[in-house]
């Protein structure tokens, strides 16, 4: 039996304490398409540094990112504001779980000095869930948005954002700092929710996404999945068809990778050509973007996704 432990912030405290009893889940070896380069340039060290320098967590490391050596070498990470112990405990992510501390007032400040730092084009912000806040961090995000417009006018906003479950008025709160790209992933489809994302709803989060767009239509929408978590096919194609009910523009799909054997076990590992299919079902369904391979994450290759988009909005209304 493997017990996560975690050993910086207390050396007694479990990472996952929910995890701790649960029988561990065995997955298939990796195959070769899922092997990436441990990081080990001057860039990842350099991108390290200054995340450090200004006290901030990036999701890219709290949740064991297969892409961070590539990320961090352009200088390209993902901000994980609101501090690193998240409020739910889901069954996919090795992000630390608890009851967290109170937010950081000077955390927006420090993220857009580090975004100026970085000097970064398009930076992507997302959080823990923390469902102890009367807003869910909504304030927290607008802030956050606020500081790197003013540290960074020309840097173009993308937010992951959780689903502000029973938080009203936070939606708005968000919307209103006007980010370019909305994002709230769906993670898997509604049959895997009890035993993946338990703490989540599925409709909630297609209704929140839609919502983006009846409030602010110049801000893109975005969702993604993982694959390889007991779904069926024709199930991803139904939450693709959720999605564009939602107006959603873009769509990533990736395969899920265990991070620890207390964590959810990979059911299967889904070959590139059927992303590819996926890719392309997706096109026909109307999304402006997609991108489906076995290391798509989020915020991979997001600068150069956006610009993409934007393009594909600009050649969708001539």
């Amino acid at each position: 039996m493997v017990v996560i432990v975690d050993t910086i912030s207390n050396p007694l405290r479990p990472r996952h304490p929910e995890k701790v009893n649960r029988p561990d889940s065995a997955s298939p070896p990796k195959p070769d398409w899922i092997r990436v380069r441990a990081p080990n340039t001057r860039g990842y060290a350099d991108t390290r540094n200054i995340v450090r320098a200004n006290g901030l967590h990036t999701v890219c490391e709290e949740a064991g990112c297969p892409n961070i050596g590539e990320c961090w070498d352009k200088k390209h990470a993902t901000f994980m504001i609101m501090g690193d112990t998240c409020t739910r405990a889901c069954a996919f992510c090795n992000v630390k779980t608890g009851m967290p501390n109170a937010l950081d007032a000077a955390e927006p400040h420090n993220v857009g000095e580090a975004v100026a730092k970085l000097g970064l084009a398009h930076v992507v912000i997302t959080s823990v869930d923390r469902d102890d806040l009367t807003d869910g961090g909504a304030e927290h995000f607008a802030q956050t948005i606020r500081a790197i417009r003013a540290a960074c006018p020309s840097t173009t906003i993308e937010i992951l954002t959780p689903d502000f479950l029973r938080k009203e008025g936070a939606l708005e709160v968000v919307v209103a700092a006007k980010p370019d790209v909305f994002n709230h992933n769906l993670e898997t489809v509604p049959s895997c929710y009890l035993t993946v994302r338990p703490g989540a709803r599925y409709f909630h989060s297609i209704r929140l996404l839609q919502r983006v767009k009846e409030l602010d239509p110049t801000i893109f929408t975005k969702s993604g999945i993982m694959v390889g978590l007991g779904e069926e096919r024709q199930e991803v194609q139904q939450v693709m068809d959720d999605l564009r009910s939602a107006d959603v523009d873009f769509l990533t799909i990736g395969q899920y990778l265990q991070p620890t054997r207390k964590h959810h076990a990979v059911m299967r590992y889904v070959p590139p050509d059927e992303f590819s299919s996926y890719e392309k079902v997706a096109y026909t369904k109307g999304f402006l973007m997609v991108s489906a391979s076995p290391l798509t994450r989020s915020s991979h290759h997001a600068g150069e996704d956006f610009a993409k988009l934007k393009a594909a909005r600009a050649a969708s209304a001539r």
